[in-house]
């Protein structure tokens, strides 16, 4: 059985990358949601049907045992109701990850008061970083904001309009001198270098591909029932749902080696 990591496009391409160098043996799965990029300005109901039916399918077909939702916005909208529902009713003996409560709790873990939150529309809107980082701690400041044209551009190789659109987007984040900065969409790390320029080195970034593949490593560990059930050859496939023009180049400029991509039909 594998590990699944799936995504509305390429954006998860970073963290499954960075999954691969901390579990090495292990079997995985990406798989990118192409045809339907970008999830963010759908509606809930419409991103939980997408993501069902691509959890459905990683179970189904290509014998996933935990699906990571390496897509903020997937993990915002539809993870709760696919663990307590979906998962209860289909699989009850698999396991479906998000990535928002591991970044919450790597920075409840800061000395940090004031933080920023940037991504998708139905991500911001969902407020799901607010409400559980008030949880968390009720005294954090918490200011977020959506940035919907980072994901078209990423996707598209336009990442040459980014450095104007990004002072724009963080003007209100500099001024309110936030001390960190979540970048609450997937795809938001293959920028953090212009982001970090933007910022200034006093605002910490926190980026999801450093820190959830230790906390996968540490779920593992801690859920043996689950672990002792995955594969251990190594096997890596990446799969999408559409291959528009340039989708192999930008996949591997993103992986940062050759990679091949799959059409799958759901």
């Amino acid at each position: 059985m594998k590990i699944g990591v799936f995504d509305s496009g390429l954006g998860g391409l970073l963290i499954t990358k960075a999954i691969r160098a901390a579990l090495p043996d292990y079997d995985l799965v990406y798989f990118g949601d192409t045809l339907h990029v970008p999830y963010g300005p759908r509606s809930p109901s419409a991103i939980y049907d997408l993501t069902r039916n691509a959890c459905d399918y990683l179970f189904r077909t290509q014998d996933c045992q935990i699906i990571l939702l390496a897509c903020n916005t997937a993990s915002g909208a539809a993870l709760r109701k696919l663990q307590q529902e979906y998962l209860i009713k289909h699989f009850p003996d698999r396991r479906i990850l998000g990535v928002i409560i591991p970044t919450l709790e790597n920075v409840s873990r800061l000395a940090h008061r004031r933080i920023g939150v940037i991504g998708t529309q139905s991500t911001i809107n969902s407020n799901v970083y607010s409400e559980e980082l008030g949880k968390l701690n009720p005294e954090l400041e918490i200011f977020s904001k959506t940035t919907p044209l980072l994901v078209p551009l990423i996707e598209n190789d336009g990442l040459k309009w980014v450095p104007p659109i990004l002072e724009d987007y963080l003007a209100d984040f500099k001024a309110k001198k936030v001390e960190s900065l979540i970048l609450g969409c997937t795809h938001y790390p293959y920028i953090a270098a212009q982001i970090q320029a933007v910022m200034g080195d006093d605002v910490q970034l926190i980026c999801q591909n450093l820190l959830i593949p230790e906390k996968l490593k540490d779920y593992l560990t801690r859920h043996p029932e689950h672990a002792s059930k995955l594969g251990r050859s190594g096997q890596m496939d990446f799969l999408v749902t559409d291959q528009g023009t340039g989708y192999n180049f930008i996949a591997n400029t993103a992986y940062k080696e050759p990679i091949m991509l799959k059409t799958v039909s759901l």
